[in-house]
C-alpha cells in the first residue's frame, strides 16, 4: 500500500522548544527579558553604546547553547522535516542551533543565528562558536571592533519573510510550538495561515497571547507533545 503524501505543513518554533534543553525562555515568568535589560543588550543602540557588554552577554549565551543538547522535540521535528522536506517547512524564532544538531535538513532562522558572527561594516557573516572580542578583525574586510553576533535585534527586520509568506500561502497545516505569541511578525502567522484555509494547532506549555486564534491548543511539555504529534502525522 502506498502511503498518502503528507499535507503541506508549516511549523513555527520558539524558545519553549529549547527550554527543556536548559536554554532560557524570553517572555515567560522569569524569562530573560524580565531579568535583563533588552534595550541595552538586544538593540543596535545598546550595542553602539556598550559593545563590550553586549558581546559578553552573547558570548555567555553562545557557551550555554554549545553545552545544551537537542531534546526529544528537536529530534521529532527533524524526523518530520526529513520525511518530506519539500512539504514541511520549519521556521524558528530561536537563534540556537539545536534543530540543526538534531538533524533537521532545512529551516529558516528568522531571528538569525547565535553561532555565527557578522561584521557591522561590510555585512559578511560566518560560523563562529567561540567568544567574540572587540579586538577581533573581520575576516572579509579587515575592520577591527566591528563584529557582532549574527542575530536580529529589536528594531531590525527579521529574515526569510518572503519565503515564510510563500509557505504560509500554500500550507495546509500550521503548527506553533513553544512560542509566546507576543512578538510580531511571527505572532501574525496563525492569522495568515488561517486566511489561506490552513488547519491550525498550537503546542505549548501554557496558553499564549494568540491561543484564541488557533483551532486547537494542546498544553504540556514540548518533549511530550511534539513527538506525539509527529507520530500522529507520520501515521506511526
Amino acid at each position: 500500500m502506498t502511503r498518502s503524501p503528507l499535507p503541506r505543513i508549516t511549523i513555527l518554533t520558539g524558545a519553549g522548544v529549547s527550554a527543556e534543553s536548559g536554554l532560557g525562555t524570553f517572555r515567560d515568568k522569569g524569562g530573560m527579558w524580565q531579568t535583563h535589560d533588552l534595550e541595552a543588550l538586544a538593540t543596535p543602540e545598546g550595542y553602539a553604546r556598550n559593545p563590550g557588554r553586549v558581546l559578553a552577554f552573547y558570548n555567555d549565551r553562545r557557551a550555554a547553547a554549545a553545552e545544551a543538547a537537542p531534546n526529544a522535540a528537536h529530534h521529532a521535528l527533524a524526523r518530520l522535516v526529513s520525511a518530506a522536506p519539500d512539504r514541511v517547512h520549519l521556521v524558528t524564532q530561536n537563534v540556537d542551533d539545536l534543530h540543526e544538531r538534531a538533524g533537521t535538513p532545512t529551516l529558516w532562522h528568522m531571528h538569525g543565528e547565535l553561532m555565527r558572527a557578522r561584521c557591522s561594516d561590510c555585512g559578511r557573516s560566518w560560523p563562529e562558536t567561540g567568544p567574540l572580542d572587540l579586538a577581533d578583525r573581520c575576516r572579509a574586510c579587515g575592520a577591527v571592533g566591528r563584529l557582532r553576533p549574527d542575530v536580529v535585534w529589536f528594531g531590525e527586520i527579521p529574515r526569510h519573510l518572503d519565503e515564510i509568506a510563500d509557505a504560509l500561502s500554500e500550507t495546509e497545516v500550521f503548527v506553533s510550538i513553544g512560542t509566546s505569541g507576543a512578538v510580531y511578525p511571527a505572532a501574525g502567522f496563525v492569522a495568515e495561515a488561517s486566511r489561506h484555509g490552513a488547519d491550525t494547532l498550537e503546542l505549548n506549555l501554557e496558553r499564549s497571547d494568540v491561543s484564541r486564534l488557533f483551532e486547537e491548543t494542546r498544553l504540556g511539555p514540548a518533549t511530550e507533545l511534539v513527538p506525539a504529534w509527529v507520530a500522529e502525522i507520520l501515521g506511526d
